[in-house]
């Protein structure tokens, strides 16, 4: 089975190491420097590719069974749909700002699955809602709270990111939609800031965010929210940031020159931000959903606390996304997804393999998620 991996970047790593040892993988970006480290490292082919062209991508995809995507989100809408119009399967983490619902009816006509946002959080909080939706669970509420850290808390941000520290700057302006008494209502980024615990960790804050995407639109649940964990003092940072104007789009004006205040920050935030090569750093998550399952009113509760791995070198961001996405892409290839359209996790775990499935291929990869009945 020939598999085309469309993009190079940081999450493309663990699907590389993943996939290339039972598929005939090859990788494509636009970035020869990306394409050659990852291509030599894990030896897969490599294709010199424009992937914010939508021909170049109808034209790259026609030869494969199946398309992975790991592209910036914001080309990722239109890869997907690009994917789709070539009449290709596609399992995708490039999580773009727009609805991909929108592109379902264009799916089922091509009679195709897309397979979407199927990393960490969207992906495994997505899979676990749904898995316990579709079995019969009455959910009530539905919490998520998720973060990647650097173990070492340095001064001043006490945050290194594990992606693009513009997609991260997302997080601190983009209002956060949750759902509240059954409707779907907006509030501030970095709103309703709480403090949790953590084992071996400790302390740490939650904000909301705009993490629940297709959620809003696909299960019935009257309460749903999602939050990401920094370490106390971040956040608070981030909002002096924001209100001073250093996350603006509009472009000011700097003795002469249009500057816009994101393009400067994000320059000089990079190096900040930056994980060294052999950091060390973690990925923390917990999904609580709170109902009535089987007669009784019930509270599970997921975690997850992954670290890098010394020996290969994947971050714990990239092995917890990366390692969904390819579970996801197993499962497609085995010919078990007989529904066509946009599927997003809570929608592929109608079928109660699939969640068992993805834990399991986790687990073989090192990815621990520990299951909890809360009294």
């Amino acid at each position: 089975m020939r598999i085309i991996l469309l993009g190079a970047g940081r999450m493309a790593q663990a699907i590389t190491h993943d996939l290339s040892a039972d598929f005939d993988l090859t990788i494509a970006d636009i970035d020869d420097e990306h394409l050659h480290h990852l291509g030599s490292q894990c030896k897969v082919p490599t294709q010199h590719t424009d992937l914010a062209d939508p021909n170049a991508i109808r034209e790259l995809v026609k030869d494969f069974d199946i398309v992975v995507g790991a592209i910036p989100g914001s080309l990722g809408y239109q890869m997907v749909q690009s994917v789709i119009e070539a009449g290709k399967p596609l399992v995708d983490i490039s999580f773009c700002p727009e609805d991909v619902l929108n592109l379902d009816s264009l799916a089922k006509k091509q009679r195709v699955p897309a397979i979407v946002d199927i990393g960490v959080a969207p992906g495994m909080s997505n899979l676990i809602l749904g898995h316990h939706y579709a079995m019969g669970m009455q959910v009530e509420s539905f919490v998520c709270y998720v973060g990647g850290l650097p173990v070492e808390r340095k001064w001043p941000y006490a945050y290194k990111a594990p992606f693009s520290p513009i997609d991260v700057i997302e997080e601190y302006t983009r209002p956060a939609r949750i759902k509240r008494h059954g409707k779907i209502i907006t509030l501030p980024a970095l709103s309703e800031r709480e403090r949790l615990h953590f084992d071996t960790i400790g302390e740490l804050e939650a904000f909301n965010t705009d993490g629940l995407r297709t959620l809003l639109f696909t299960l019935d649940v009257r309460e749903m929210i999602e939050k990401t964990l920094r370490y106390p003092g971040h956040v608070e940072l981030m909002e002096a940031m924001r209100h001073t104007g250093y996350f603006d789009t509009e472009p000011v004006d700097v003795n002469g020159q249009s500057i816009a205040p994101i393009d400067l920050t994000e320059k000089l935030l990079l190096p900040q931000w930056q994980l060294e090569d052999d950091e060390k750093e973690f990925t923390v998550m917990r999904v609580m959903i709170q109902g009535v399952d089987k007669g009784k009113s019930v509270t599970y509760e997921y975690d997850l606390l992954d670290y890098r791995d010394p020996e290969t070198g994947l971050s714990s961001m990239a092995r917890t996304t990366g390692f969904t996405c390819t579970a996801a892409v197993r499962w497609l290839a085995s010919g078990k997804v007989e529904d066509t359209g946009i599927l997003p996790g809570e929608l592929l775990a109608k079928d109660p393999e699939v969640l068992p499935f993805v834990f399991q291929h986790l687990e073989a990869r090192g990815v621990q998620w520990e299951k909890r009945l809360l009294d």
